[in-house]
């Protein structure tokens, strides 16, 4: 079988555009870094163009694809396939990550505004060592790094006490519960 320069340019706009948009989405705050040499200053309505710009490249390859081999047109109606797929692969990727961005957490804490809060030991904490508690803060969920001056057991409750550097310095919360409590009624 032997491949057109038209199957080429197409499958080469499938894959490399295809590819970038996936390391792109996958990779976003590494690959997405490199890939703002593209952006050129502004973005379309909070999305940054670069991955508009690959979904539009990589449907063009497919609908560039689709057209040679399933309507069989010649270059010139698969280019326009490969361009009406295009927008509205650029239409799917800006809606996708425009819900992306959405739900980012836009608001910024402090480790200090955990102070207070209670959390559960998921790895546990040594005396004077370090482990891992899971605290809820902030509308997200945060697996910290955790100090405390005495062993406390993986999924045990715990208070934040203060902070030290980026870590956390619990200590076990008082939990009332009606354990052992027995209703005769």
């Amino acid at each position: 079988m032997r491949l057109s320069t038209a199957d080429l340019v197409f499958g080469g706009c499938l894959l490399v555009g295809g590819g970038l948009l996936l390391l792109t989405l996958i990779f976003d705050d590494i690959f997405g870094g490199l890939l703002n040499i593209i952006h050129l200053g502004f973005d379309l309505g909070g999305v940054s163009p670069t991955p508009v710009l690959l979904g539009f490249v990589a449907m063009f390859g497919i609908g560039g694809l689709f057209g040679l081999h399933s309507f069989g047109l010649g270059p010139g109606g698969a280019t326009l396939v490969g361009v009406v797929a295009g927008a509205l692969g650029a239409a799917v990727v800006f809606g996708a990550f425009k819900a992306l961005g959405r739900a980012e957490s836009t608001e910024t804490f402090s480790l200090q505004d955990m102070v207070g809060s209670t959390g559960q030991v998921s790895v546990t904490i040594p005396a004077n060592r370090f482990g891992s508690v899971l605290i809820s803060f902030a509308g997200a969920s945060h697996n910290m790094t955790a100090t405390a001056n005495g062993e406390i057991p993986a999924g045990r409750v715990v208070k934040v006490v203060a902070i030290a550097g980026n870590n956390l310095v619990v200590e076990s919360a008082s939990v009332s519960t009606t354990e052992g409590a027995r209703s005769d009624a």
